[in-house]
């Protein structure tokens, strides 16, 4: 029996990674007049990359990685008008409404009623937090957890200090590679809904994906009769 229903919440919960590819594509034509948008796009993501370890995840770790990137890419030539056109991108993201999944608000109030519900995601402190309380829906969680990566180690952590063993955790995300196999490798259930693009880091191989037990579904309006169904199940 499940005890603890837990939500990724950027491309689960609400679109996130559609904002982000908007910024990349304006980022793209700033820079055209010195490179290719595949030069540019290849360049951006090795220095978000790089950059992990410095930043984390988020819009301001994003935007130190484009400035950087164009520096780079026009070496040293890009004129500071542009570097607060970048800086306005940033803002632009920050200030993007946040927008429900279809169905999310009505399937957190019904499993709400039935299960404590938390959210466990990475990236900023800052924009988490903002995107939870301008989301509506807040209420329904007993936890909200920011963490900086999502690792089995991470998430072993935290279920420590709040008390919950992962075996009585069902895991709700969108990421094979953050939110579906950490999980697994600690005993939970995850159920995997796929958004319709995902950031080439939080992919993994069909071999690695095809090693571990997990469900799949189609839309989050599935998941109370998947978990009623696994429910009965047991």
């Amino acid at each position: 029996m499940f005890e603890f229903i837990a939500f990724d919440a950027d491309d689960t919960l609400w679109h996130n990674e559609n904002i982000y590819f908007a910024t990349g594509e304006k980022f793209k034509s700033l820079l055209t007049p010195y490179c290719e948008p595949g030069v540019t796009d290849g360049k951006l993501y090795e220095t978000e990359l790089a950059n992990l370890q410095h930043f984390g995840y988020g819009i301001k770790s994003f935007t130190l990685s484009m400035i950087e990137t164009a520096v780079q890419l026009t070496n040293g030539r890009i004129p500071a008008s542009d570097i607060l056109t970048i800086l306005n991108f940033a803002k632009e993201m920050r200030q993007h409404p946040v927008e429900l999944l279809p169905g999310v608000a009505e399937v957190v109030y019904q499993l709400g009623h039935q299960y404590p519900l938390l959210i466990i995601t990475k990236g900023d402190l800052f924009d988490q937090e903002t995107k939870v309380a301008q989301s509506g829906i807040a209420d329904h969680f007993r936890h909200v957890e920011v963490v900086s990566e999502k690792d089995p180690a991470t998430y072993a952590a935290l279920f420590a200090r709040l008390g919950i063993d992962p075996r009585t955790v069902l895991m709700v995300g969108n990421s094979l590679r953050s939110d579906v196999l950490p999980l697994v490798k600690l005993g939970a259930t995850a159920v995997y809904i796929p958004y319709h693009t995902t950031w080439e880091h939080e992919t993994v191989t069909t071999a690695t994906a095809q090693q571990h037990s997990y469900h799949t579904l189609s839309s989050i309006v599935q998941l109370p009769d998947l978990v009623a169904t696994l429910v009965g199940n047991q």
